[in-house]
C-alpha cells in the first residue's frame, strides 16, 4: 500500500501518518519527491482498508500496490531514481558506459584496458577480482590482489570501479575497494548476499538470473531496497533459452518492461547477452534504443589470450567504435553518452 500526501502536507502530518503505520505493526518507507511525499506500508497490509488512512490530515489518497514488489514499483516511486557515483548520474538523460576486462589477470592487462576504455569514453571501470565459473578448474580470479589492482587503476585513471561480490562474507572486504557492488546472475536469488549488500549501503548492480523472470528480478531487488539501500540498478544480461546460436538470448523486451514497472535504472550487458564479440555492438545499439540507462561491456587488449570470456570481449578499437555508434543512437532518442 502507498499513501500519497498532499502537496502542502506538513512534516508533523507526515510523521503522524508514519506513527500510525508503526502503531498498526507495519514499517513505513518514505519517498520524498519535489512535489509529493509518498509513504509505503511495508508488510502484509491486506487487513488494512486504504480509506482508513485517508481520514488522516495531510493525506491525499491511499491505494494498494498490486505488484508484490513494493519499493521497486513505480506506484511507490513514480519518478526515475538517479544513482549518483562520484559525480556520475545513472538513470538520468545521460547513458553511462561501464567497461573493462571480465577478469583482472595482471597489472599490465588491467592498466592497458583501463587506459583504452577511458580514452574511448567509458565512465566506470569494470573488472572481476572474484570470478564464479561453471568449471572448478577455470580461472577463478586474483581475489584480494585483483581488488588492489582495481584500486590502483581507479586512482590512475579516475574511474569508479564496479566488481562482483560472491558471498556475504566478502561484502565488507569488496566494499572497501569497489564503488559499485555487482551481484552476478548466479547469485540473483542468494538471499543472504542480497541482505548483506542492502546493509552495506553501497550502490548495487543486480544482474538478472539466467532463468529468472522480470518479476523475480524485481523481487530480488526488493530484498536490497528493504534495508534502506536505494541505490540499486538492474541489469539485463540475457537468459537461457533453447537457442544455441548465441551464449544467451538477450531479452531486449525486458528493458521497456522494466522501465514501465520500476523506477530503478536499467543497465544492459550485451557481452554476456550474446557471448560473441561481433554481436555486442548491434545489441548495445538496440538496448539504448529500447530505453536502457547504461551499458556494461567486456573489453580486453588481447582477447585471444584472455583467461575468461575472450570470445565476447571487444578489442579497444572495437569498443571505441561501439561508443561512437551508441552515442548516435542516444541522440536519436534524445539522450546523451
Amino acid at each position: 500500500m502507498v499513501i500519497v500526501m498532499k502537496h502542502q502536507a506538513t512534516r508533523e502530518q507526515i510523521e503522524r501518518v508514519v506513527q500510525h503505520i508503526e502503531t498498526l505493526g507495519y514499517r513505513a518507507h518514505l519517498s520524498q519527491g519535489e512535489e509529493r511525499t509518498i509513504i509505503g506500508v511495508i508488510g502484509d497490509e491486506r487487513p488494512i482498508e486504504p480509506e482508513s488512512f485517508e481520514l488522516l490530515e495531510g493525506v491525499e489518497r491511499a491505494m494498494r500496490i498490486l505488484h508484490p514488489f513494493k519499493l521497486a514499483s513505480r506506484d511507490f516511486h513514480p519518478d526515475d531514481s538517479i544513482v549518483k557515483i562520484n559525480g556520475i548520474s545513472i538513470g538520468g538523460k545521460q547513458i553511462v558506459v561501464m567497461a573493462g576486462p571480465c577478469s583482472v589477470e595482471s597489472r599490465e592487462q588491467l592498466m592497458k584496458t583501463a587506459a583504452a576504455v577511458k580514452q574511448a569514453g567509458a565512465h566506470i571501470l569494470r573488472g572481476g577480482a572474484f570470478k564464479p565459473r561453471t568449471s572448478p578448474y577455470a580461472f577463478q580470479g586474483l581475489g584480494l590482489k585483483g581488488l588492489e589492482l582495481l584500486r590502483e587503476a581507479r586512482e590512475e585513471f579516475h574511474l569508479p570501479i564496479i566488481t562482483e561480490v560472491m558471498s556475504p562474507q566478502e561484502v565488507t572486504l569488496v566494499a572497501q575497494y569497489a564503488d559499485i557492488l555487482q551481484i552476478g546472475a548466479r547469485n540473483m536469488q542468494n538471499y543472504a548476499l542480497l541482505h548483506a549488500v542492502g546493509e552495506v549501503q553501497k550502490p548495487v548492480l543486480l544482474k538478472r538470473g539466467m532463468m529468472s523472470t522480470v518479476e523475480e528480478l524485481l523481487m530480488a531487488a526488493e530484498y536490497i531496497l528493504a534495508h534502506g539501500n536505494t541505490r540499486v540498478m538492474l541489469c539485463e544480461r540475457g537468459i537461457r533459452t533453447f537457442e544455441t546460436a548465441t551464449r544467451n538470448t538477450f531479452d531486449v523486451n525486458a528493458i521497456p518492461v522494466l522501465k514501465s514497472l520500476t523506477h530503478l535504472p536499467v543497465i544492459a550487458d550485451p557481452s554476456h547477452g550474446t557471448g560473441k564479440w561481433e554481436l555486442v555492438t548491434p545489441i548495445a545499439r538496440a538496448a539504448i534504443a529500447a530505453g536502457a540507462d547504461g551499458l556494461i561491456i567486456e573489453v580486453h587488449h588481447d582477447p585471444a589470450h584472455a583467461l575468461s570470456d575472450g570470445a565476447q570481449s571487444l578489442k579497444p578499437e572495437n569498443f571505441a567504435r561501439l561508443v561512437e555508434q551508441v552515442r548516435r543512437v542516444a541522440q536519436a532518442v534524445e539522450r546523451t553518452v
